[in-house]
């Protein structure tokens, strides 16, 4: 019944089943009671920062309230979706917490603890949280790249010291040319048998710092192909080191006598990205096209490398233009304030991101906070911030009961379209669904003069949707611009569980709480559903 549970029991421990049966079915109530209460709870708002409150305060084991929650993420497709919405939050929550805690952890270790691999896995989980990625199967993939590596290795040379190698073991080929055929056998299998690259197609892409996909894809960019070599390479005895060499990562390699004072030209520099080339310090430089100083060849910790990687993780989340919650920026803000906690002008950046967003205004109080201590020059911008943190947060106190809008009240009379309908927009081409209407349009002059509506034919005064778009974009649309979608498809869009229960084939059915909002809409939907395909069959007849 529970499959996935298993990988948590050893097969030669005796475990009381009935006892550990009792333990899940109890915690998978609580779980449902949870996910249950919070549509109710936070349907007109973001789930806040003590939302998560109750799950934290959980009694019994954690690996049986988050498999109660995947439970219900893989209910059968298209119904559930609001429970399904609110147990990815709650998952999505909890697995980033421990996440973050161990990550933590990790970067409490001693300088000479190296295990890049691991801080980078961390990473790829944080912002990955409901993928099932472990260091423990990555490092599988890994060790089966070693195998094929120590199988070419036996062709070049079968009494190659690093054969006897044992996993897990830290141990150390001595000789430069042992150590030349081990990087010539992995650059053989590497590049040429599994065809692993640098992407350059896509280099831009978050994907390619994630470890489980770099293995997946076979590409990477520098840092990821450079762990990746670097992890291979250490396992077969091969010491190389990572250079945060500017613009492009890169690995270095040690030629010159051990107990010597060395240089930056005793090494020889290895390019993952471009098939495990190797460069002097004057190609090094060419690759980048400007001359660097000696400092910049040099080696890095563990937490410089996963401060590049995050580094990459935020530029890619500052460059993202679809996704409206910038998931993305945030993560990569969580990973870098772990571990550099006091960096103002990235507190000042998550502080307006959470603002612009209208989400968490406590917390962004404490972050504001935070950066007057650090640097009371801020003073400013923090102010500014403050100030209308304070003003949203009255607002919410002032808002009164729910909003009713009745089909049936004569000023919605112009009301064609209904909460629920698929529709497409005749300008634009992009299919959505309909989740809030207005019998006129209820934004401002400046964005009604922004958005040119005085350059419709019915102007702003016509009913206004609030539409969500496959594109994961949330619009507001004038209704003569909308027209029904005659084939309708589901909408690939992150918050339709936040609106509605079901998918039928023909029309989203919204949730207790949209109900509520919309009373007499249903009825609408079904009518309107029922006319649309009546037409459609009389057309297909004739």
């Amino acid at each position: 019944r529970w499959p996935s549970l298993m990988k948590h029991y050893s097969p030669t421990d005796y475990v009381n089943w009935l006892e550990e049966y009792k333990v899940r079915q109890k915690a998978g109530l609580e779980a449902r009671k949870i996910v249950a209460s919070f549509s109710k709870r936070f349907f007109s708002e973001h789930v806040p920062c003590n939302g998560f409150s109750d799950i934290e305060n959980l009694e019994g084991p954690e690996i049986f309230f988050e498999d109660e929650l995947v439970c219900i993420l893989n209910m059968e497709g298209r119904k559930a979706l609001t429970w399904k919405y609110y147990a990815k939050k709650i998952l999505y929550y909890l697995r980033q917490q421990k996440i973050l805690n161990n990550l933590k952890a990790f970067l409490q270790q001693p300088d000479d603890y190296e295990s890049y691999l691991e801080g980078a896995v961390y990473i790829d989980q944080y912002c990955n949280p409901l993928s099932d990625i472990s260091l423990k199967d990555i490092q599988a993939q890994i060790n089966s790249i070693v195998e094929l590596v120590c199988k070419t290795l036996r062709g070049i040379n079968c009494r190659h010291p690093s054969l006897a190698f044992k996993a897990g073991e830290s141990s150390m080929v001595m000789e430069i040319e042992l150590q030349s055929q081990v990087l010539d056998a992995m650059n053989y299998v590497l590049y040429d048998q599994l065809k692993f690259k640098g992407n350059r197609m896509d280099y831009y892409n978050a994907l390619n710092l994630y470890m489980h996909q770099v293995l997946i894809r076979r590409t990477g960019i520098p840092i990821s192909m450079s762990l990746l070599y670097l992890t291979i390479a250490r396992q077969l005895g091969v010491p190389l080191e990572p250079v945060n060499f500017p613009s492009h990562f890169l690995l270095r390699w040690c030629q010159g006598a051990e107990g010597t004072t060395l240089d930056i030209f005793d090494y020889i520099y290895i390019d993952a990205f471009g098939k495990g080339k190797q460069l002097t310090v004057k190609e090094c430089e060419y690759l980048i096209g400007q001359h660097v100083t000696a400092a910049l060849y040099g080696v890095v910790n563990v937490k410089k490398v996963l401060q590049r990687m995050v580094g990459n993780l935020l530029s890619l989340g500052k460059r993202e233009g679809i996704d409206q919650s910038y998931q993305l920026l945030r993560d990569s803000l969580d990973l870098y304030l772990a571990m550099y906690p006091d960096q103002v002008q990235l507190l000042l950046l998550q502080a307006r991101l959470y603002f612009h967003l209208g989400i968490w205004p406590e917390k962004v109080l404490d972050i504001l906070q935070h950066i007057q201590t650090l640097d009371p020059g801020q003073h400013g911008a923090v102010g500014y911030l403050v100030q209308h943190t304070l003003e949203h947060i009255e607002r919410k106190k002032e808002e009164v009961g729910v909003e009713v809008k009745l089909r049936s009240d004569e000023k919605h009379r112009d009301v064609c379209y209904s909460i629920g309908l698929i529709m497409k927009h005749k300008r634009y081409g992009y299919n959505c669904v309909i989740y809030g209407w207005d019998p006129t349009c209820m934004m401002g002059h400046e964005w009604i003069r922004n958005m040119n509506v005085h350059s419709l034919p019915h102007g702003h005064h016509q009913p206004f949707y609030n539409v969500l778009v496959e594109d994961g974009s949330c619009r507001y649309a004038a209704q003569e611009n909308l027209e029904y979608n005659v084939e309708p498809q589901e909408i690939s869009h992150p918050d339709v569980g936040r609106y509605f229960s079901e998918f039928t084939g023909t029309h989203y059915i919204p949730n207790a709480e949209l109900e509520i909002r919309y009373p007499e809409d249903l009825e609408f939907v079904y009518e309107t559903v029922q006319n649309i395909y009546s037409a459609k069959k009389e057309n297909i007849d004739e």
